[in-house]
């Protein structure tokens, strides 16, 4: 197979600037809506008509989170498959709309029916933002592209415990919840100037469309990539051609099990840690002898800190390696959830609960964007929506393992030694990750180059018939 030829598409500022807005309030709007419940959860325990038991307060925060395990799975194989814009919008249709909904439930049943719904929007949102940031982004700043873009998921917790502060006291959770309706306006903003992948077109051998929008976007050196078709398909080169389950195949193919083994271990330890704690925070420490605003202050914290933190473990990842970052702060993470055991002062304990936001939250997003970086162009979106659905179990698994501790009389502490736990257990699995030869060879055209480098190398992963040419997007 002859090798196919590298283009360096360099993205102008302002189309990355404009992919990230607009991914960014997608993430920000969901970030809320992940967020309410543990921010409205010691209110909702305290609502005597529908007086629930800590158990059933964790099937709660779970609801949302079985949705997102199915949204994430259906909605990031068919942005690979219709489009990346289509299902973002559609996902934020879906979440927007059940935030109403579970306002005015009248029963904890229609409540979390309403947030099961909406966690098929909510779990979609995240793959199909992922992917469009890597590919408008340069290859050299991926990491702190997308963790700028996912500062709005850590935002918008933060947010929701602000609006916990001033409004759960005059307002009501309901009010609180409802509040995560509003950006339903946002639609017609990101409709309008979120561009479409350009991956995606030349995936569906829409090669005019690709190049009408690469030049509204000023993508002046944009020369479309023909991949050589598998020979038992015939006919000309055309990856339209290419049946759909082979997007699904590639991740469990020899070069890529043992990355997506791990790859979605360390994901699922890592979201038990992010909706664990997001969704018992501010109850533990209160649990812990603080008052309700102390309680949601640590939550605040948590949050705030995860945002930057997003930011300098991205640059840190760009400069010095994903993987060594991800294994280091997993590690830090599981240290400052542990030392939240001791009497501490406020001070020190808000610390050590910014430690364990940038160890959980921080890391996690880290995770995501390098799955979306890791894998080929055309199963982009595919592998970072399975690995996400995958580790949505974990995600379920958070909110009942506080809620068992609670319902179990555990003392509080007990929370603390397992979620640090799990972040070894995360720093664990990352370091199993095979590396890409790619960041070995890290070629200029590919270190220096625009955002949609490399692409060739990458398609040919998806033709399976050369082993040598494979390796140039595989792993050791």
């Amino acid at each position: 197979m002859a090798n196919a030829p590298v283009n360096d598409w360099k993205v102008p500022t302002r189309t990355t600037g404009l992919v990230l807005f607009c991914c960014w309030l997608a993430i920000l709007a969901e970030g809320y809506d992940v967020g309410v419940l543990g921010a409205v959860l010691p209110a909702l325990a305290e609502y005597k008509e529908w007086n629930l038991s800590p158990l059933q307060l964790g099937g709660l925060g779970s609801y949302a989170l079985i949705g997102m395990l199915i949204g994430a799975l259906f909605i990031g194989t068919l942005s690979d498959l219709v489009g990346r814009k289509k299902m973002l919008l559609a996902s934020m249709v879906i979440f927007t709309l059940t935030q109403a909904g579970a306002a005015w439930a009248p029963t904890p049943e229609l409540f979390g029916l309403f947030r099961l719904i909406g966690g098929l929007g909510m779990g979609g949102v995240i793959p199909v933002a992922a992917a469009l940031t890597i590919e408008y982004s340069a290859p050299n700043k991926r990491s702190f592209n997308y963790g700028l873009m996912y500062s709005g998921y850590s935002l918008g917790i933060v947010s929701a415990a602000l609006a916990a502060l001033f409004v759960l006291p005059t307002g009501g959770w309901r009010a609180v919840i409802a509040i995560g309706a509003a950006p339903i306006v946002l639609l017609p903003i990101i409709w309008k100037f979120l561009p479409e992948s350009l991956e995606y077109l030349e995936s569906k051998g829409r090669k005019a469309e690709a190049r009408s929008l690469a030049s509204r976007l000023k993508i002046d050196d944009y020369v479309p990539v023909v991949p050589a078709a598998p020979a038992a398909q015939g006919g000309p080169g055309s990856q339209a051609a290419e049946p759909w389950w082979r997007t699904i195949t590639t991740m469990f193919s020899r070069k890529y099990l043992q990355s997506t083994v791990f790859f979605w271990i360390s994901l699922f330890c890592g979201l038990v840690l992010v909706y664990g704690l997001n969704t018992w925070l501010p109850s533990i420490m209160k649990k812990a002898g603080y008052d309700l605003g102390s309680s949601l202050t640590f939550l605040l914290v948590f949050s705030l800190a995860s945002a930057i933190g997003g930011l300098i473990l991205g640059r840190a990842a760009d400069k010095y390696g994903k993987k060594l970052i991800l294994v280091v702060f997993y590690i830090l993470g599981g240290l400052g959830i542990m030392l939240l055991v001791f009497p501490n002062t406020m001070v020190v304990n808000l610390l050590f609960v910014a430690f364990a936001g940038v160890g959980s939250i921080s890391t996690s997003l880290v995770l995501t964007g390098y799955i979306a970086d890791y894998y080929p162009a055309k199963i982009r979106g595919t592998a970072t929506g399975w690995a996400l659905s995958f580790a949505r179990l974990g995600a379920i698994s958070g909110p009942l393992i506080g809620g068992w501790i609670a319902g179990s009389k555990l003392p509080f502490e007990y929370n603390f030694a397992i979620f640090a736990g799990i972040a070894v257990l995360a720093a664990g699995a990352v370091a199993m990750i095979p590396k890409r030869r790619t960041e070995d060879a890290a070629p200029a055209s590919v270190a220096g180059g625009g955002g949609l480098a490399s692409r060739a190398y990458e398609s040919d992963v998806l033709d399976g018939d050369a082993e040598g040419e494979n390796q140039k997007a595989g792993v050791r």
